[in-house]
């Protein structure tokens, strides 16, 4: 068949990558260590015990390039991996651009997300250590649901506190949740110390990430080890486990007898973007490619384009471990009329590394232009996309435009992490014109400054 008719590329079973890609092996310099809350000294696998099983706290600090995927954990990706790539050729028709456009397609999880790629990596590890339950949160309900499935496919109890404002708004994630067997409450709740005391402050706050994850961390730490608590983005190994999909693509694109000129996806704590991107940065790292690499997030909640780099809890009441990332202070409460996920007030430490060292670029986009963005997509590519995925794709339209422009044939590789099926209240939002914009302001990037915790 002709390349010219080529829209989509896969890869057999026997393909899919055997092993997850530690970018800690190739990073310029080492990660900053991760300090204990209370002594600010760097932790120990201990301090962390009460919360993750041993295998998952090794591969946090492991600075091995490969770590091989268990086979319990290849088996059940099977169901959805490997997941195809796409030449997005009616979309190249319909902007007139020059620029060769692929994208990673995701929403073929039965979550419909990238999420269950490491979620079912952190059933399994939970699982193999005798762990029963598992507490966690969720923003706009992607990582819940994956958990919630990988909890199902491993006979595990899932505990969910749901970011309230998005509890409201998305009841169809809840719904998700809890038919793969979840309990799932809209956070800030009366069912924990964190809780209690946000909610004293305010009985009407629609919650954060922040808020959601100090109470799932609560759970955790106050079970006696009953109970371990999972994250879906930020931290090093949920990032490492993301990296399936970049690894898929590097085969795919050599397939398409192409090689990215610019790697795109959307964040919030970074995952989706480390999971595409991590595998080429390391190409470039290690071979002198000269890839782009741009992270696409939201100007309501612009922690690389506005934050600091500096250390700060990962939760809002200050329970979790401080790390050093790009943060718009633990406090942080992104506007109740922002749509999409990427709501978390930081940014995962190996990208802010990667961001500081000048290795990947972020841009921020306001919402209503992503929506614009995710519609003429659809219209093109018949795949909606979630509203988090539709920042990566005004991301790509944008660079596609600008080599129209330019006259140059770039190709453009972006992560399409989920589908938007469960959205549509955003996108009744956005086709009724309740949708507004918001920017985040930098006087409050300075206020959160001012409370965030002093490292010396």
């Amino acid at each position: 068949m002709p390349d010219n008719v080529h829209t989509k590329y896969l890869l057999n079973e026997d393909e899919m990558p055997r092993s997850w890609y530690n970018i800690a092996a190739d990073l310029p310099r080492p990660p900053d260590p991760v300090l204990h809350p209370g002594t600010k000294q760097p932790v120990t696998p201990g301090d962390l015990a009460p919360l993750f099983p041993m295998a998952l706290i090794m591969q946090e600090v492991s600075t091995e390039r490969y770590i091989e995927i268990p086979e319990p954990v290849r088996q059940v990706y099977m169901q959805w991996r490997p997941s195809p790539l796409h030449r997005a050729r009616r979309l190249e028709k319909v902007l007139d651009t020059p620029a060769r456009i692929y994208y990673k397609y995701e929403g073929v999880s039965p979550a419909g997300s990238h999420k269950p790629n490491t979620a079912v990596a952190q059933a399994f590890y939970n699982k193999q250590e005798g762990v029963k339950k598992l507490s966690t949160e969720t923003g706009a309900g992607q990582w819940g649901s994956a958990l919630a499935l990988a909890g199902a496919f491993f006979d595990m109890e899932i505990e969910v506190f749901m970011v309230k404002i998005s509890y409201q708004q998305k009841p169809y994630r809840r719904n998700m949740m809890e038919a793969f067997g979840a309990t799932v409450h809209a956070s800030p709740t009366d069912l924990t110390d964190a809780g209690r005391s946000i909610l004293a402050q305010d009985p009407n706050n629609m919650g954060s990430l922040g808020i959601a994850i100090s109470e799932a961390v609560e759970v955790a730490a106050k079970s006696g080890g009953t109970i371990k608590y999972s994250l879906g983005s930020v931290l090093n190994h949920v990032l490492m486990h993301q990296t399936i999909i970049g690894e898929e693509a590097l085969l795919q694109m050599e397939r398409a007898g192409d090689y990215p000129d610019v790697v795109i996806g959307c964040t919030g704590g970074g995952s989706n973007f480390a999971g595409l991107a991590f595998p080429f940065i390391g190409e470039a790292l290690r071979k002198g490619h000269k890839t782009r690499f741009l992270a696409a997030e939201p100007m309501a909640c612009p922690s690389l384009t506005k934050g600091v780099y500096a250390y700060d809890f990962g939760d809002t009441v200050g329970m979790t471990p401080l790390v050093k990332m790009y943060t718009l202070g633990h406090d942080f409460l992104p506007p109740g009329i922002h749509a999409g996920g990427l709501r978390y007030h930081g940014m995962a430490p190996l990208i802010s590394l990667l961001h500081d060292e000048g290795i990947i670029e972020a841009q921020a986009y306001h919402q209503i232009s992503v929506f614009d963005a995710a519609v003429q997509f659809a219209r093109a590519e018949g795949i909606i996309p979630a509203p988090e995925a539709g920042y990566a794709v005004k991301a790509m339209i944008d660079e596609a435009l600008r080599a129209k422009e330019a006259g140059e044939e770039k190709v453009i590789l972006f992560n399409l992490s989920g589908h938007g099926h469960f959205d549509m209240g955003a996108y009744d939002a956005y086709f009724s014109g309740k949708l507004q914009d918001y920017e985040y302001q930098e006087e409050a990037v300075a206020a959160a400054l001012q409370r965030m915790p002093q490292v010396v």
